[in-house]
């Protein structure tokens, strides 16, 4: 046994010195200090700091009357409203881990999800009431079904005891709720994609959601009282943890329940939104959009994520005068936690330089310790060349606690001491990764390593391309060959061999596509393009 050192002899921890880290005490803080500030903002619905305090107490001590606590999963699906909001405070309020479902998925995988997350009570907005009322049915357990009620959507059908006004007005707006007992306790439920087979339940922790919610405004230098508008869904990675960072910000949040064009444009200039967050897919629908739309007169930022962003598309955003920054991270990331820093010295290179350089995914977030490209074998760094692919790892504060009753699934994700991301990418000389593809994404032709991403960003250069995707087509000669799909943008037009040859013109002739699809392209409720649907396609053809 080591006998203590002087600093750990009578300085143990206590009240007066500890507290767990939250993003909850973020809420009471800047309803203390700034309680007539804006915080939510929906339509005709306008909230102040003191008002969607008061709300989320409510909800905690109406949750808390019910019987739920420590351990306990709270479900919703909704749109970005502030119900939706307000469920990210008011649910771990009670101690209950808030389980925020993807509002695309069909009936059985809602079903599955209910089922294996062990809910308790259901929030549902009315808009998707037809497949919640499906997925009900096969639940396997007793659930309390809240009805969330929005006079700005017509349709959908009660499924509930009560609506979520009824369960506020139970509450006290004065309700003493307490900080976790241990910030490493559950804080949020978020189920991956299941593209293949079950979905997988990541789980946060307070100390993570606290820390990455922080980071997001040093990340990005979010001025205090920044307006955000919610075009990314609070369900992805709890809004990468941005209902904690606006809170944390003392901002105001705009809600959005269609992410169209129009209502964005209309956001930018009636509320003088100053950031938001989306999919490479929006960015390019906004740059994409009607020029008359575009009249804003002030800056704004924008963060984006998902597959890399075409450069074409980086270079159309900033001529607009919207601010890029090229984050990325996975679900079982907290969202984003790499992100491509960017450095004044940049500003001087052309527009085409500045734009290649923003398509890197960058160095850590400020709450990440560690990260590297490295052989997934032997767990080494691969060489900082910016060509040898690896695959990328993660390790620090903003990586999960593990997935839900999946321990196999968590062991195989957890490597060596690090988080085994399952994308692949390369280390440039200065430090900074880009990715390449996910490993399951790499076309792999008479034995060459094809980056789709690399192809896809050719593609979106020429002046006809909306929107590309390439996957991999069996081929009896080359194994797989680059297949690509695109869809046109609006009164133009290209043939297949026309994009085939301005591929072959501006990257090596083996990594242009072989096969060229036209026609819209599926995609997941974040924007991200299906490629497991396209790969079926493909094998198809």
């Amino acid at each position: 046994m080591t006998t203590p050192n002087i600093y750990e002899r009578d300085l143990d921890k206590n009240r007066a010195n500890f507290a767990a880290l939250t993003p909850l005490s973020y809420i009471e803080r800047t309803a203390s200090v700034y309680p007539d500030y804006p915080s939510v903002v929906y339509g005709d619905r306008r909230y102040t700091w003191s008002d969607t305090y008061a709300r989320c107490r409510r909800l905690a001590s109406a949750l808390a009357q019910r019987g739920i606590g420590r351990g306990d999963t709270v479900s919703v699906i909704a749109a970005n409203i502030p119900e939706m909001y307000e469920a990210h405070f008011g649910v771990p309020m009670t101690g209950a881990v808030l389980n925020a479902i993807n509002t695309r998925l069909d009936a059985p995988i809602i079903a599955f999800i209910l089922n294996h997350a062990e809910s308790k009570v259901l929030l549902v907005d009315p808009e998707f009431s037809e497949v919640v009322k499906q997925a009900l049915e096969q639940v396997d357990h007793d659930i309390l079904v809240i009805d969330i009620e929005d006079p700005s959507f017509g349709g959908g059908e009660k499924l509930g005891a009560l609506t979520y006004d009824d369960l506020l007005a139970e509450g006290d707006p004065e309700f003493d709720w307490s900080l976790p007992q241990d910030e490493w306790d559950a804080i949020t439920l978020n189920y991956t994609s299941g593209t293949t087979g079950n979905p997988k339940g990541v789980v946060y922790h307070h100390r993570g959601a606290a820390l990455n919610a922080t980071s997001n405004i040093l990340t990005w230098g979010m001025p205090q009282h920044s307006v955000y508008l919610w075009t990314l869904p609070m369900f992805h990675c709890n809004g990468w943890c941005f209902p904690w960072t606006m809170a944390a910000n003392a901002g105001t949040s705009v809600c959005l329940r269609a992410v169209r064009d129009e209502p964005i444009y209309k956001a930018f200039r009636d509320e003088k939104v100053t950031h938001f967050c989306g999919a490479p897919i929006v960015l390019n629908m906004l740059a994409n959009a009607p020029g008359h739309l575009k009249d804003f007169d002030h800056e704004i930022k924008v963060m984006t994520a998902g597959a890399p962003p075409p450069a074409a598309v980086i270079e159309k955003m900033e001529a607009m005068g919207i601010d890029v920054t090229h984050v990325y991270g996975l679900t079982e990331t907290y969202g984003p936690s790499v992100v491509c820093a960017w450095k004044e010295e940049w500003n001087d290179k052309p527009a085409e330089e500045r734009a290649a350089l923003k398509v890197r995914q960058g160095v850590k977030y400020v709450a990440l310790s560690g990260l590297m490209v490295a052989d997934p074998e032997t767990m080494e760094p691969v060489p900082a060349d910016g060509e040898t692919m690896g695959e990328i790892f993660m390790q620090g504060n903003i990586v999960m606690k593990g997935y839900l009753k999946n321990p196999e699934a968590t062991q195989k994700a957890f490597r060596g001491g690090w988080f085994a991301s399952g994308d692949l990418g390369v280390m440039h000389p200065d430090g900074y990764i880009a990715l390449k593809d996910r490993s399951k994404d790499i076309i792999i032709s008479g034995g060459e390593n094809i980056s789709s991403v690399e192809v896809e960003d050719i593609l979106y250069k020429h002046p006809a391309v909306m929107e590309a995707a390439v996957v991999a087509k069996p081929d009896e000669k080359w194994g797989e060959t680059p297949c690509a799909f695109v869809e046109l943008k609006p009164g133009t037009e290209a043939t297949e061999a026309e994009l085939i040859a301005f591929c072959r013109d501006n990257m090596a002739h083996f990594k242009a596509p072989k096969t060229v699809v036209f026609g819209a392209l599926p995609k997941t409720s974040t924007g991200k393009i299906q490629k497991f649907i396209l790969r079926d396609r493909a094998r198809a053809l």
